[in-house]
This record gives structure tokens, C-alpha cells and sequence, in this order.
């Protein structure tokens, strides 16, 4: 009996030898578990956690199949008998909850993060310090061999199968095209040469692992860069795979050096299911669409369409474990959405650092971050319904406290109601909505629309009170920043005031490139932006009819001149996300922004803002300076100590540290805090 809610997305995938319980995959992500076997307790944990939440299929993390193969040194392997123990305490998570899952067999090819690397040929990649050594042909029979023990160690280990990454810009992505493949012999030249490493490699595998276990290869079908493979290309490749022995057809979307943005905030959701659904008219195995689909509804429709047999989401589950059981009983509104931020899992990932997730810290920590019913209910008071006081309000009930949440303001959300202000951050709005719903659930009682006072809050008799009040923007002490030219951040995006068409922002943090592209937008076109729109202004053909995918970017139009400034000598925009922050400086480089870093100011009059840059003043005629300069605690209800006899104050997220708006720790304080009272 097919779902009432979703139909075709929870409908079963029969591969012949084994089924799918439904057309939901979570996509490999790396969480930083794999790579140490001491972490193995926790990795069943969370894989165990998604698989009782429905996910009809799981793709671990990379797993690589030889040293050289590594990210980064002593990275999680599979290549000796003695691995497959801790492996098995991951598939038998998975299984006894019902879920099938697969390993990734991940050779990072010259992405390593390790002086071992190789590749097709010796040619650097921009993003790994160490130039890769081109492999021998004696090293080529290596690493398929590597390849097919892997797979072998795999299948012992009771997986139910591999995923074979060969997408994003790895190994086998590297000798696929001629961006990086420059060989003469026969693994270069044509695509019939470039592509006998993967096929070789699959063909092998499936000899070696037999008919009934799944091989899904993750195929790049679309390079976004220079140098990369066209349509013709990428349909003949995913043939020959298929011919080879290929279960599954997985889609990757980019390489990891390409400047185009594939899975941030502002990339539309769905915007490369089109190309899935190319080449599912192409191959008869079933495809996988995959990058920014993150609701069941975009999901449903990619399936019923028959753009593709599955839908990849990796960072919504990270997110919200329970994505698939509440979108199979109606209860969407339950969601956490993932907000493609990046904040907490690729930017750790690619910091060396266990990944998580902004909105749901419990990721990847599910054994350490616990919220469990409390035998004892206390009385607890939560003021400020941002971020931080939503994660502690909602965690602080659902652990079976008495919580009452107050905010002056007559809506929820802080800060995030400014964010979604912000063109490509429209996802917050998603994240306000899971918390509306998750007060209402948890029996939340909400004071808003009331200034509560610290003499209210202790006639209360609560037993802990904690301050979320968040931040107000900072005034810096420059010479007439009391003039008619000068607004806040809040005054832009908040309430909405009319900006001239020069202006200088003053801090180039967070809020002041948020600033800058609001103010590039134009206010009387609707958010999100179109997809057309969006692939105009990137310059990204769906069809591929140019190598690579790329074609010339449309030419902007900025609605206005202008100028970002910071005092520190940095360059500008230093601090932004690892994995995102590029995105924002290319949009704002794209625009004319023009960025100043080693300012001072002097001062700002009717002639505009005054500042010296190495030594020479000059004088910036704008009609409006715009101040982001940091901002203060709010912290007037904490006491000058603690109470020995009253209740017990706690400060979290903006009021506990001002310097930088950081949501990722707003929300982890926040659940950390409820789930120990």
C-alpha cells in the first residue's frame, strides 16, 4: 500500500537480488568517526539513529582502499582483515533497524591531504599543498587491486554493498578528464583510455564480490570546471559502467576546486536534478539525483517526475535523523531543515574536526548529547527567543522541565529573522519554523511582546533562569557617526530604511557581507532567486553543450557603488566559512564591491566618511555609511554573582559572547545547557 503523504518517494526500489524499503538515500558525508577506531561505538550510533528514522539506503563516509589513497594521514582505511571488526559494529546498527547501508570506497587521488599522494599526472591541485606523483602502470594494477580488496573486506564486514566515488574532483575523476589527466598512454588521450581505470575497477570488483552485492558508482556528471568532461562524455562513461557491472548510478555536481557554488544556501534547491534526469534516459539502471534537495515535497516531485529512481540527501540528515518516518506520517511541519550552511559540517570536515550540524548538535555526538527525561522537573525561564534561546527552551522541555520563554519581541527568532532578510539565506525561515513547532510540542510556554524585568523573573520562583537576550550592534567611537548618513545593520535589514546608492559598510565580518549583498539585490524581485537567474549568474549549462559545464557568466548590473571596510590588514573576508566563504567574496567581487582592509577612520560629515589606508587619507562621497562593527552582550538581568539561595542564572549564545554572531554556537550552548539541568 503505497504512503498517502509521498508516494513515489516512499515507494520500494527492487534491485533484483535485494529491495530498498524506499527511494531515500543518505548520501556519504564525512563525520570524522571513520577515521579513528576507538570512534567505531560512536559511528554505529549514528548510522543506527538514521537507519530507525526510515532511510531507505546509507552510504558511509570515504573509506580508502590503500595509504596513498588517503585525505589526510592515518585516514579511516580498508585494506587488512582486522578492519572489518569495527565495521561490523556499523552494519549490524543499520540492520537490526532495519536499513541497508553502503561503505564509500574513497581514493582522494591528489585531493590528500598527505605528502603520498598520486594521480593520473603530476599536476597540483589548488586546494592540497603536496603535488602529486603520476602513477606507473605497475601502479595503476595497484590500485585496482587496493580497489577490489577494499570491496572484498567490505562485503566481510556485512555491508550491502560499495559506493565507488568517482566524482567531486577524486582520483578517479582525475583520470576522467583532461584537466588532470594528461597520460599518453593507454590510460590518457581519449575518453575510451580516460575511462578504463573506474571501468577496469568496477569489473574486477563485481567479479571478485559476485552478483548480489550493490556496486553504486558516484559519477560526475557535471565538472563545473575547466577542463572537464562533456555531455557525450559523461553518457558514455555511465554506459560502460553500467556494461561493467554498476547497480546504482549515483550523481555528483562539481569538483571541490571549482568556483562555481553547488550545495550553499544560495544554490536552489534541486537546481541539477534536470541533469540526473539526462541521463536517466540514458543507462537502464536506476539514477540517483543528488545537492539541495533537503524537503520531502522537492524529493517527491524529482521521483514522480521520473527525473530519477532515487534522491540523495546527505547534510538533512544530519539535521533531523527522523526526516523520513515524519515526512511518512504528514508530519513535514517536524522537519529541521538542513540550511545548506556548511557552518558545522564541512567547514569541521575540512578543518580536521568531527563534523555536526548547526541546527541539530546532536549530530555525530549522539552518544555524548542526550536528552533524556529528567526525574526531577524544574522550573525554568529562558529569556530571548533567538537561536540560543529556542535550542535551550525546547531541549529544556522535551527533558521534562517546566519552561516559560520570554522575548520582547511579539514574534520568535533574533537574529535569524535578520538572516533570512539576506538573498541565499532564505533557509532560515525553514529553521524558525521546525522551532515554532518544536515550542508547540514540547509545551513551551511563551511570554512574548513583554520586556520581563530581573525582580519579574525571581517573583517567579524559577529554579534556573537563563539569558539569551542575544546582542546590540556596536557603536564604534568615530567622529560624527551620530550624522544623518549613518545607519545600523539592523536599520538596513531589519526596519527596512531607504539606502542610498553609494555606501560604505564599516566591518567586513559576517553581518557586513550579508549587508553588502542585501543592498545588491533588488528589493522588488522576489527571493529565492530563480533557477535561470541563478545559472545566468554563474555561468553553468545544465546540458553541458561546453566541456565542463561552464559557460560565459551573465555581466551584473549592481544596484549601487559599494565600499566594504575593515580595520584589521587581513585580507577581507579571512574570517568568513571555509566552505562558503569564497561564494560570498565572488559575489561581492563580482558586483564591484570594493573591499579596503587596514582602514582607519577619521571621521564622517556631509562630504561622506573620512579614513586613511596606508598612510593616505581620502574621503569616500557616499550617501549613507552603514555600521557593522560589532556588537555588545545584552546582559542587564544577570546578577552581580550568584545567589546561593535563589535561582540559578546561566547566559548562552550572544549574551554569553558578543565578538562574533555565531549560530552553530548559539544552539549547541544552548541544548547543552537543557540537557544538564
Amino acid at each position: 500500500m503505497s504512503n498517502p503523504h509521498f508516494p513515489h518517494l516512499l515507494e520500494p526500489l527492487d534491485l533484483g537480488f535485494t529491495q530498498l524499503r524506499n527511494r531515500v538515500m543518505m548520501g556519504s558525508m564525512h563525520t570524522g568517526l571513520e577515521d579513528r577506531f576507538y570512534h567505531y561505538d560512536k559511528l554505529a550510533a549514528y548510522f543506527r539513529e538514521r537507519a530507525r528514522g526510515g532511510v531507505g539506503l546509507i552510504v558511509t563516509g570515504g573509506i580508502s582502499p590503500s595509504r596513498r589513497g588517503w585525505l589526510l594521514p592515518f585516514g579511516g582505511t580498508m585494506n587488512f582483515l582486522g578492519d572489518i571488526f569495527n565495521h561490523r559494529k556499523v552494519t549490524r546498527a543499520v540492520h537490526e533497524e532495519g536499513g541497508k547501508i553502503l561503505m564509500q570506497i574513497l581514493h582522494s587521488g591528489r585531493y590528500g591531504y598527505q605528502p603520498f599522494i598520486v594521480s593520473a599526472s603530476d599536476k597540483q591541485a589548488p586546494i592540497s599543498k603536496f603535488k602529486p606523483k603520476a602513477l606507473s602502470e605497475a601502479g595503476i594494477e595497484s590500485t585496482i587491486c587496493d580497489y577490489v580488496r577494499c570491496a572484498k573486506l567490505a562485503q566481510k564486514s556485512g555491508y550491502d554493498g560499495v559506493e565507488i566515488m568517482g566524482s567531486e574532483g577524486y582520483l578517479l575523476n582525475q583520470f576522467l578528464c583532461v584537466r588532470t589527466n594528461q597520460r599518453t598512454d593507454q590510460w590518457g588521450g581519449s575518453i575510451e583510455n580516460r575511462m578504463r581505470l573506474p571501468v577496469e575497477i568496477v569489473r574486477r570488483i563485481r567479479a571478485a564480490v559476485g552478483p548480489n552485492f550493490i556496486i553504486m558508482y558516484r559519477h560526475s556528471i557535471l565538472d563545473l570546471v575547466e577542463g572537464g568532461n562533456s555531455w557525450d562524455e559523461v553518457v558514455s562513461v555511465a554506459q560502460a559502467l553500467e556494461k561493467a557491472g554498476v547497480t546504482l548510478l549515483n550523481t555528483g555536481i562539481g569538483w571541490h576546486e571549482a568556483r562555481v557554488p553547488t550545495i550553499v544556501t544560495s544554490v536552489p534547491r534541486a537546481a541539477f536534478a534536470s541533469v540526473s534526469g539526462r541521463l536517466k534516459q540514458a543507462v537502464k539502471i536506476p539514477v540517483i539525483a543528488s545537492n539541495r534537495i533537503n524537503m520531502p515535497a522537492e524529493a517527491e516531485q524529482i521521483i514522480a517526475s521520473g527525473t530519477a529512481d532515487m534522491v540523495s540527501m546527505a547534510r538533512p540528515f544530519l539535521a533531523d535523523p527522523e526526516f523520513v518516518t515524519k515526512a511518512a506520517q504528514g508530519r513535514v511541519d517536524e522537519i529541521n531543515t538542513c540550511i545548506a550552511c556548511n557552518q558545522a559540517c564541512l567547514d569541521h570536515t575540512f578543518s580536521n574536526q568531527r563534523a555536526s550540524c548547526l541546527v541539530n548538535p546532536r549530530a555525530a555526538h549522539e552518544t555524548e548529547l542526550q536528552y533524556r527525561k529528567k526525574t526531577v522537573t524544574k522550573r525554568v525561564a529562558v529569556v530571548g527567543a533567538g537561536p540560543a534561546g529556542l535550542s535551550a527552551a525546547t531541549v529544556a522541555a522535551e527533558c521534562g522541565h517546566e519552561v516559560t520563554l520570554f522575548d520582547s519581541a511579539l514574534e520568535i527568532g533574533g537574529q535569524f529573522k535578520i538572516a533570512m532578510q539576506v538573498p541565499g539565506k532564505e533557509e532560515f525561515k525553514e529553521t524558525l519554523r521546525y522551532f515554532k513547532k518544536r515550542l508547540q510540542i514540547t509545551g513551551v510556554q511563551l511570554a512574548l511582546g513583554q520586556r520581563v524585568t530581573q525582580a519579574e523573573l525571581l517573583a517567579q520562583n524559577f529554579e534556573h533562569i537563563i539569558i539569551a537576550t542575544g546582542i546590540t550592534p556596536r557603536k564604534p567611537s568615530i567622529e560624527g557617526v551620530d550624522h544623518a548618513k549613518v545607519l545600523s545593520y539592523l536599520d538596513v535589514l531589519l526596519h527596512k530604511k531607504t539606502v542610498g546608492k553609494k555606501v560604505a559598510i564599516i566591518g567586513a565580518g559576517g553581518i557586513g557581507f550579508d549587508v553588502a549583498e542585501y543592498l545588491l539585490h533588488d528589493t522588488n524581485t522576489s527571493l529565492p532567486i530563480s533557477l535561470p537567474t541563478w545559472l545566468r549568474e554563474w555561468g553553468i549549462d545544465l546540458e553541458a553543450k561546453e566541456h565542463g559545464g561552464l559557460v560565459q557568466a551573465e555581466a551584473p548590473h549592481p544596484l549601487r557603488e559599494i565600499v566594504l571596510l575593515q580595520r584589521k590588514a587581513s585580507k577581507v573576508g579571512a574570517g568568513l566559512g571555509k566552505t562558503s566563504g569564497w561564494v560570498h567574496r565572488a559575489v561581492l567581487q563580482r558586483n564591484g564591491v570594493k573591499m579596503l582592509a587596514g582602514v582607519d577612520y577619521q571621521k564622517i560629515d556631509d562630504q561622506g566618511l573620512h579614513i586613511t589606508v596606508g598612510g593616505q587619507a581620502q574621503i569616500l562621497d557616499v550617501d549613507h555609511v552603514i555600521m557593522c562593527a560589532g556588537q555588545e552582550s545584552l546582559t542587564e538581568l544577570m546578577p552581580a554573582q550568584q545567589s546561593e539561595q535563589g535561582p540559578r542564572f546561566h547566559k548562552i549564545g550572544g549574551a554569553a559572547l558578543a565578538s562574533e554572531l555565531d549560530a552553530k554556537r548559539a544552539i549547541k550552548e544552548g541544548a547543552v545547557l537543557a540537557a544538564s539541568l
